[in-house]
């Protein structure tokens, strides 16, 4: 067995070759974090998105994106043009000692270069191949060119994001990409099961407008019941029914908050009872204040816009003399519909973060320091999901993979190398 697998975790005696785009990084990641041996395959002088910003103390440079680092831990990194018969041939010896291949190619390009799933699978029947792509293999759009705004456009998720009044916005981030690769990561391991029982490996087709599309549940769930967008206004809601405009991020004395202002069920009718005794307490509650009857004058079929502004206004001022942890202490021991709204600064510095190991350090030679990044995804009791290896650089594990464990010469590996297949 290949030293550098780990029979003990959850997908330690497995091998994966990572083809993926930055479309479809996460999934061999989380693959890794299982233990699997996942080895990433980039063109020689290395993939394009290690171009991709932020980079290390801001210099650009391929070895210094941070992008890149975030989705490519726990793998070893090869390069191969598989473009090239040499690139080729070393990949189909691969392929006989792997169990997963995934890939997120244009839908073809993989059969149109004599590596297709017919091919690979003549050679390992038992091996699950898993395409991530825009549209899916098949049907009108699946040839269309897309990036990270067009998935979340198409998939329906602009619908529920921005201002009401003005144009969807994009999130600054491809969320897209994050739930295509989730999701090929748990079809490989489901694929993987089959195989434990029939023997049999399958081919995955992954479209990542579909995995947008099964994020919006709750949405039309929303929409059925109280005919409202669930996403849309921001922090600012209206009530359909009587058009009352309420909020739902405020500001404190030193971030902001989520709170429900909001009567008509038990818990908010609580939620608000403890909030207005917390403010008399202090002084801060005015004679109208005090009279306010929670339970039928904040409920949504009763509320008006006037009783919601007055009231906002003067717990408005409260939350304000107030910082987040005083507001979250005190919602904890009250009952109150209130919870931070954390910056990264303060999740990295939460006790309960801090407590189950949220985030670990990784230690980076090349940058003679170490980084930060979120630990495993679950904690399990008998082999729990790990960051065990810092990501690869440029063919780091070349002489490794194609000399240590595959028997090529370093002269071989020399010439390959002059003849651009690795």
């Amino acid at each position: 067995m290949d030293p550098q697998r780990m029979p003990e975790a959850l997908l330690g005696p497995y091998r994966v070759l990572d083809l993926t785009t930055e479309r479809g990084f996460l999934a061999g990641k989380l693959m890794g974090d299982m233990g699997a041996d996942v080895i990433k395959v980039e063109p020689p002088g290395g993939d394009s998105a290690r171009r991709l910003g932020p980079f290390y103390h801001d210099e650009p440079h391929p070895e210094k994106s941070l992008y890149w680092m975030a989705f490519n831990l726990n793998k070893r990194g090869i390069t191969l043009d598989l473009e090239t018969a040499d690139g080729r041939e070393l990949f189909l010896r691969l392929v006989k000692t792997a169990d997963f291949v995934i890939e997120s190619f244009e839908p073809g390009y993989m059969d149109r270069i004599g590596l297709g799933y017919n091919v690979l699978s003549a050679i390992n029947p038992a091996l699950v191949m898993t395409a991530i792509t825009p549209f899916g293999q098949s049907g009108p759009y699946k040839d269309f060119k897309t990036g990270d705004l067009v998935n979340m456009g198409m998939g329906g998720f602009l619908f529920v994001t921005g201002d009401e009044d003005r144009p969807p916005l994009n999130i600054s981030f491809p969320v897209s990409y994050c739930h295509a690769g989730a999701e090929a990561a748990a079809s490989s391991a489901i694929a993987h099961y089959h195989r434990d029982l029939t023997g049999e490996g399958q081919f995955i087709d992954v479209s990542i407008q579909e995995c947008i599309i099964g994020t919006l549940l709750a949405v039309t769930t929303t929409w059925d019941l109280n005919e409202t967008n669930s996403g849309r206004g921001g922090p600012i809601r209206v009530n359909p029914q009587t058009g009352v405009r309420t909020q739902s991020v405020w500001p404190c004395k030193d971030g902001y908050v989520t709170w429900t202002l909001m009567g008509g069920r038990p818990s908010r009718n609580n939620s608000l009872r403890a909030m207005a005794a917390w403010m008399h307490e202090e002084g801060m509650a005015s004679d109208w204040f005090r009279g306010i009857r929670w339970e039928e004058q904040m409920a949504p079929a009763t509320l008006t816009q006037e009783l919601y502004d007055g009231v906002a206004q003067e717990m408005g001022r409260f939350l304000m003399t107030k910082t987040t942890g005083e507001l979250y202490e005190r919602a904890v021991a009250d009952l109150l519909l209130l919870a931070p709204v954390s910056t990264a600064k303060q999740q990295l510095e939460s006790p309960q973060l801090l407590d189950r190991q949220a985030f670990v350090e990784v230690n980076h030679p090349e940058l003679g320091g170490k980084l930060m990044y979120p630990g495993g995804f679950a904690k399990m009791s008998a082999w729990s999901p790990r960051i065990s290896r810092k990501p690869p650089r440029i063919g780091e594990h070349n002489v490794e993979v194609f000399c240590e464990e595959m028997g090529l010469s370093r002269q071989e590996l020399a010439t390959l190398r002059e003849a651009g297949a690795v």
